[in-house]
């Protein structure tokens, strides 16, 4: 089936499935918002105990689908990783370490006699759930703006500026797009604090958070999305790369299902706000869930088609990557096909783990009665 197909259609294929992995990641990174909540809403030590088994106990999901995302680009895509994560070495770096210190800390927090003591392993949270998530949206956000990198007809590159990465803390766009996720976990976080706890004085103070949050981040939302639409991107042909004035709005507006999945996910987003600072519905973490993937994947999907750029070289414009002449061989491609069939299959089996564990809202009785908490 998937070798008989063209080799433009698996790429494209792929670029969807990364899409859609990004989503996923970006939906779990309400473990990362509520990491950087822990003291707003954790007041004694078992409040805080309640607050970091919770979210221990979804914390390697987020952690896993962040490798399949970065795995199914190196896989599809290697030149693309090669360039992003070889160039732009002490940003992936830094976001490497910020969840190296999550998976740490989650380990040794209440271990006995641990070497730095549980505040500095709270303090790794926080960084993780603060740095770790705003330098990843930095990071998405070159994406659409680019990177300062070279590569020859032997497809070797090298990055033009000796701040590997550093330099796109500097670009307005990908500070936004840096915040957006940021409060964006933290309005996750609250929502899903709302479903999944049985602690009145936790679930207050995650409403009073989201409201809180929820304006940051529809504020930056809206600054990142202006800007977008706003900005020239690159198309390619087989002539070349060519600069196109609005290049993200048009790819928007010129695709219908896009346009829909888009809107939805925006008002889905909106919805859950709503409906739990109005209505007071425990279960709204879910339309925000829903609203958050097809968001992420429309926006990231805006790249890969329509002849856009994947990821322009603000250095040499001939030396932009798609997802032509990014991609790993037809063979390849055709192969990963097949295992990624099992996708459905393996998010089902997360869902019904997810359901068996929160059949029951978490208290602290049931979390200190277990000596054997995060």
């Amino acid at each position: 089936m998937f070798e008989e197909m063209e080799l433009l259609y698996l790429q494209q294929y792929w670029w969807f499935i990364i899409a859609l992995l990004g989503g996923l990641f970006t939906f779990m990174i309400f473990v990362q918002g509520g990491q950087t909540l822990l003291n707003n809403l954790g007041k004694t030590e078992k409040e805080k105990n309640v607050i970091i088994a919770s979210l221990g106990r979804k914390w390697e999901l987020g952690f896993t689908s962040f490798v399949m995302f970065g795995g199914a680009l190196f896989a599809a895509f290697p030149l693309f990783y090669a360039v992003s994560f070889g160039g732009a070495y002490y940003v992936w770096m830094a976001i490497l370490f910020c969840f190296i210190i999550q998976a740490v800390s989650y380990e040794y927090r209440k271990k006995a006699n641990n070497f730095f003591g549980q505040k500095i392993y709270e303090i790794f949270l926080y960084i993780n759930g603060s740095l770790g998530i705003f330098l990843i949206g930095v990071a998405l956000g070159t994406l659409y703006t680019g990177g300062n990198f070279i590569k020859n007809e032997m497809n070797l590159s090298h990055w033009t500026l000796d701040t590997y990465g550093l330099e796109a803390l500097l670009n307005p766009f990908n500070l936004s797009f840096g915040l957006v996720l940021l409060f964006l976990s933290r309005v996750g976080a609250s929502l899903y604090f709302m479903n999944n706890l049985a602690e009145e004085s936790i679930v207050n103070r995650a409403k009073e958070q989201l409201k809180i949050n929820a304006l940051l981040f529809l504020g930056f939302f809206l600054l990142m999305i202006t800007m977008l639409f706003l900005m020239s991107g690159l198309s390619y042909d087989a002539e070349g790369f060519t600069i196109v004035e609005h290049k993200f709005f048009f790819n928007l507006i010129e695709t219908p299902i896009l346009l829909t999945t888009f809107l939805i996910g925006v008002a889905l987003v909106i919805f859950a706000i709503y409906s739990a600072l109005f209505k007071n519905k425990s279960n709204a973490i879910w339309f925000h869930g829903v609203g958050t993937v097809l968001t992420v994947t429309t926006l990231l999907s805006l790249l890969g088609f329509n002849n856009t750029v994947i990821y322009p070289s603000l250095s040499d414009i001939e030396s932009s990557l798609t997802i032509v002449n990014s991609s790993g061989s037809h063979y390849t491609l055709a192969t990963m096909s097949y295992v990624s069939l099992m996708v459905p299959f393996v998010l089902t089996y997360i869902f019904l783990v997810w359901r068996s564990m929160d059949k029951v809202k978490i208290s602290s009785e049931e979390i200190e009665a277990d000596s054997h908490h995060y």
